[in-house]
C-alpha cells in the first residue's frame, strides 16, 4: 500500500485492507503515512513492515523510516521508494537507479502501475486505499513472492466511502 494519508484522506484505513494483513508475510508501504499512529498499526498486525517515508511525512515518521528501504524475500531483491519522477521515463530512471533490485514498489502519484523496465525490474504502485484522486477506486496490492520471483500480482479495488462518515460501503464487490 502508499499514500494513506490518515486522517485526511479517511479516518481509518479499510477493513478489506485491515483483514489481509494477518495473513501477509510481509507488508509493504511506500509513503505518505501523515500520521506515526497508522504506522504504529500497521506494525503491531504485520509479521513484517518494510517502509518508508514520503513527502508528506513530517520529522516523527523521518525519524523511524528511511527514504529508500531493501530485502531480500526468497531471493527476490525489492526495494520501496515514494517518488520516482513523472511517468514518461520512469522505467528508464529507476532501472539506472535501482540496477541491483528485482522489484522497486513505488508510490506518491495514487495511480495504479504495473511495468517491467527493459533490465528485468518491475514496478509496482498500488495505488492508494484511502485517496483514490483521479481513479475510479481506492486500491492496494497483493504479490506472491516464489523463488526469487514475483507471482500472482493482484491489484484489489476497495469499495467507495460514505461521503458523510468515510466509512465503506457495503454494495462492492472486489473483482478486481
Amino acid at each position: 500500500m502508499s499514500d494513506t494519508h490518515l486522517p485526511k484522506r479517511a479516518k481509518e484505513l479499510p477493513a478489506p485492507l485491515l483483514a489481509e494483513l494477518p495473513r501477509a508475510d510481509v507488508v509493504i508501504h511506500a509513503g505518505d503515512w501523515v500520521d506515526a499512529v497508522t504506522l504504529d498499526l500497521l506494525g503491531s498486525r504485520s509479521q513484517r513492515l518494510i517502509g518508508v517515508y514520503g513527502n508528506n511525512d513530517g520529522p516523527e515518521l523521518r525519524a523511524r523510516l528511511p527514504e529508500v528501504a531493501r530485502a531480500e524475500l526468497d531471493g527476490l531483491r525489492l526495494g520501496v521508494v515514494h517518488e520516482t519522477g513523472a511517468a514518461a521515463g520512469r522505467e528508464r530512471r529507476c532501472a539506472a537507479r535501482f540496477p541491483d533490485l528485482d522489484v522497486l514498489v513505488f508510490g506518491h502519484s495514487h495511480i495504479p502501475w504495473d511495468t517491467t523496465a527493459p533490465t528485468g525490474l518491475r514496478l509496482l504502485n498500488p495505488g492508494s486505499p484511502t485517496d483514490r484522486r483521479r481513479q475510479p477506486h481506492c486500491t492496494y496490492m497483493t504479490a506472491l513472492v516464489d523463488g526469487g520471483r514475483l507471482t500472482d500480482v493482484r491489484l484489489h479495488r476497495l469499495p467507495p466511502r460514505n461521503p458523510a462518515d468515510g466509512a465503506l460501503t457495503a454494495d462492492f464487490r472486489d473483482d478486481a
